[in-house]
């Protein structure tokens, strides 16, 4: 993945820099400019190596010194001083430019400096970018079995991930997908069990994933930061569970939760307002549609059940025979403000969380099919919504990524890219770090 050199006068100039570190950035921009033309180029692994970023609150987290790790550099031959990063621009400087850097680009800057590469594998590099609200959000979607691309909405840049490595049973299992943290999630099932697969945009590489307290799948899930909660679905012998359960990107552990009040499956989560939905699905000893969400206080750790948030289903699917065959609720949370996507009538609807009503607000993209909602992803991206979806027909069609930014106005939906492909889209997650 070859970069563009010219990102780095247009980045680091951040509003929130002073005048000393706009100095620096500049000096800083013309030494990795020189430094670029010098014809080594990045890896693709560079590249798109990413690390965990933090929630801690507090602003004056610096990155370990050469001093915490004394031998860190030896083994690569690196005899420059560590704890500057750059000559001739103090370590304080050189890291608040490169915070404000795309991340995408971080390969091409790391060709540069061992010691910056160091900084990245550490991690010390996006906690402070989290703690300074520098967060980028890529999108990650499957459209083959066992085959994972990753999207730039800012760069607008394709990445293809590694193929996982499984046996058939899970490659042709149902599969649920979650980014958190510099994580990404897969769950499906093997032989005899549920199973997870983690990607770590750290060692761009896949491996086996901690399996959950209490295995299922059909859930809903989201997450927020290095969090993310899953709630319902159903275990290995089909029954629709109440159960819950919060999981840490970075000790890469599971909590057992309080049990919701309604048990359900194919259901829909978000974040909003710093608490937890699950949204919709299909639940009670008859396996009727459910209406209602339910809302998680992570602080008084308690369940509270809100009627109505569910956005409805169609006339057609209210039984329980079609409502299995329907997917589950498209919900997206843009700026705290709940929406949905009606694959139905082809409508974007706004929840009103005072009035607890939906209201349509436009239009999905022209050409965003879908099969009972199945194939078509609707997420959450920083300040936007992407709708990834495209028709097929006779074995042939394209995926197409449309944006809107509902601040903006009613939607008016940007194409950000088009590609070929037979398939529709299998998973979808989006990861911000």
């Amino acid at each position: 993945m070859l970069e563009d050199r010219s990102f780095l006068a247009s980045r680091v100039f951040s509003s929130s820099c002073q005048h000393q570190t706009q100095l620096a950035c500049f000096n800083l921009t013309c030494r990795l400019e020189v430094g670029m033309g010098n014809g080594k180029r990045p890896s693709d692994h560079d590249a798109h190596s990413l690390l965990p970023s933090s929630t801690s609150s507090h602003r004056n987290v610096r990155p370990r010194s050469s001093s915490d790790h004394p031998n860190h550099d030896s083994h690569s031959g690196n005899t420059s001083d560590s704890a500057t990063l750059f000559s001739s621009i103090d370590r304080d400087n050189s890291i608040n430019c490169l915070i404000r850097c795309s991340r995408s680009d971080y390969g091409s800057i790391a060709s540069l400096s061992r010691s910056f590469r160091s900084l990245i594998r550490s991690g010390e590099l996006y906690k402070l970018r989290r703690l300074n609200h520098v967060i980028e959000h890529w999108v990650y979607f499957s459209c083959h079995l066992l085959e994972w691309e990753a999207f730039d909405p800012i760069q607008r840049r394709w990445m293809h991930l590694p193929r996982m490595d499984s046996n058939e049973c899970f490659m042709c299992s149902d599969k649920e997908s979650l980014g958190v943290g510099t994580d990404l999630l897969v769950f499906g099932k093997d032989l005899n069990s549920h199973v997870t697969y983690r990607y770590s945009i750290l060692t761009n590489s896949w491996c086996p994933g901690v399996s959950m307290n209490d295995p299922r799948c059909l859930f809903g899930s989201a997450s927020l930061g290095e969090i993310a909660i899953l709630a319902g679905g159903c275990d290995s012998k089909g029954n629709i569970l109440n159960t819950a359960e919060l999981y840490n990107s970075e000790t890469e552990t599971w909590v057992t939760l309080p049990n919701m009040t309604k048990p359900r499956k194919l259901c829909s989560g978000v974040f909003m307002d710093d608490k937890f939905y699950v949204i919709g699905g299909v639940g009670g000893s008859e396996g009727k549609v459910l209406t209602c969400g339910e809302e998680y206080d992570l602080e008084s750790g308690k369940w509270t059940e809100i009627p109505n948030m569910s956005p409805g289903r169609s006339a057609a699917v209210r039984d329980s025979e079609s409502a299995a065959a329907e997917a589950p609720p498209l919900l997206a949370v843009v700026n705290n403000e709940l929406y949905a996507a009606d694959h139905t009538d082809m409508e974007v609807r706004k929840y009103d969380k005072e009035k607890r009503v939906w209201s349509t607000v436009g239009r999905l993209p022209e050409r965003a099919v879908s099969t009972n909602g199945w194939g078509l992803a609707f997420r959450a991206c920083g300040d936007r919504l992407i709708v990834i979806g495209g028709p097929r027909a006779m074995g042939e069609g394209y995926i197409e990524l449309n944006s809107w930014v509902p601040s903006e106005g009613p939607p008016r939906w940007d194409l950000l890219a088009r590609k070929p492909s037979a398939n529709f889209v299998y998973n979808c997650a989006v990861m911000g770090c």
